[in-house]
């Protein structure tokens, strides 16, 4: 088994922990095989596997689970006998209706060490968050990074290697399969996605809408735009209406089922987050490659995209940075520290270079700039740093 160290890390120290372990993220990211690492773990540790149980519900075993009431029953059947603490593992649990009451429970009425899945992003919102106050730790679970996809392969970083996972992304499904299956592949998947937790969820009538919404945010993903901007471009350049309201609607639901990421804006003179023109990125770029004009073709826009979830997974929290009429691509914050990045194909002119490099120089503070290109020669000047992408991909994290 590839071991995805990255989570890993997180949770081994959580094992046998009080708090409930929740790891969410986009469908097929490999959730469940984080499930399946850390049952090998238990297994190491000396566990009987009979006291490991595992329920899937996308499994055709237990689908027709549909509410706390019908889980009950399978938890309290599946315990039953066992000696010594039991280990509920829970995979997509978020159709189960009124599911995280009976979770609480378990915790009261066995011993048990409970480790949750899901892809929606409200998993831990609303009732939930009342019901688990204090009780649980997420683990926010993305698409194989850069250095995953190089460990899965057990290979060494190469331009051609690069290019794959530019092209294609990290899904895991897609590394064992030719360009065309990979293409299909990730076809399929994003239908799966995209009609099952969204269209079927949300219960969307107007299904061409939708699809055009999301064509738009993968075309132009690192953009900033509004709903009231998003509405006029549909009404002009195609004679179609669309409300502010559901466009905001549809993009919450976009965000919901992990396909794309919304990054707030701040203005870095002090005046804080700015309420208006957000910018959004994809949770997986190979479904740029499918459903938008490909990342080849949109290659510094796909730079940006796989450096800002690269930040995400080294647990950074990210805004845009505003500083008079520039923009700061991420300012990172992690702790107690604070860096701002700037993202380019190329530094190939004068002309580039100064059009990258000045937005740094309206700061006023102190803290570490870097400059992300794919360029092999050091431009570092005036204080920022340039560094080229692929090594930013594969430096050592910690």
């Amino acid at each position: 088994m590839v071991q995805r160290d990255l989570y890993m890390r997180q949770i081994t120290p959580l094992i046998d922990n009080e708090l409930i372990k929740v790891i969410t993220g986009i469908r097929r990211c490999g959730k469940s095989y984080m499930l399946g690492l850390i049952k090998e773990e238990l297994l190491k540790r000396g566990v009987k596997e009979h006291n490991i149980i595992l329920i899937n519900f996308d499994s055709k075993k237990y689908k027709n689970i549909k509410n706390s009431n019908e889980l009950d029953k399978i938890v309290e059947k599946s315990v039953k006998n066992k000696k010594g603490k039991v280990y509920l593992f829970f995979d997509e649990i978020q159709n189960v209706k009124k599911w995280e009451r009976s979770i609480v429970g378990y915790k009261v009425d066995y011993d048990c060490d409970i480790y949750i899945t899901g892809s929606n992003s409200k998993l831990l919102s609303g009732e939930l968050a009342t019901h688990l106050t204090g009780r649980y730790y997420e683990i926010k679970m993305y698409p194989f990074s850069y250095q995953e996809f190089l460990n899965f392969h057990q290979k060494s970083s190469s331009l051609t290697m690069f290019n794959e996972y530019l092209q294609y992304g990290g899904m895991p499904q897609t590394f064992l399969l030719d360009e065309t299956q990979k293409i299909n592949y990730l076809d399929d998947l994003f239908n799966s996605i995209f009609y099952n937790d969204i269209v079927k969820r949300y219960q969307i009538r107007d299904i061409d809408i939708l699809e055009r919404l999301t064509t738009f945010i993968f075309d132009n993903i690192g953009k900033i735009f509004s709903a009231s901007s998003i509405s006029e471009y549909y009404k002009e350049e195609m004679n179609i209406k669309i409300s502010n309201k559901t466009i905001t609607n549809y993009l919450k639901y976009l965000e919901n089922a992990f396909f794309i990421k919304k990054v707030k804006r701040e203005d870095l003179e002090g005046k804080g987050i700015l309420k208006f023109n957000e910018k959004y990125y994809v949770t997986d770029h190979g479904f740029c490659e499918v459903k938008a004009k490909g990342n080849i073709d949109n290659i510094g826009r796909v730079m940006e995209n796989i450096v800002y979830f690269e930040f995400l997974r080294r647990g950074w929290n990210i805004t845009i940075g505003k500083t008079k009429d520039y923009e700061v691509d991420f300012v990172c914050r992690k702790h107690k520290q604070t860096i701002y990045v700037q993202v380019s194909y190329l530094l190939e002119s004068e002309k580039t270079i100064e059009r990258e490099f000045r937005p740094f120089s309206k700061i006023k503070d102190h803290y570490p700039k870097y400059i992300i290109t794919m360029d092999q020669f050091d431009r570092s000047r005036e204080g920022v740093k340039h560094i080229n992408l692929i090594d930013f991909l594969t430096e050592e994290v910690n």
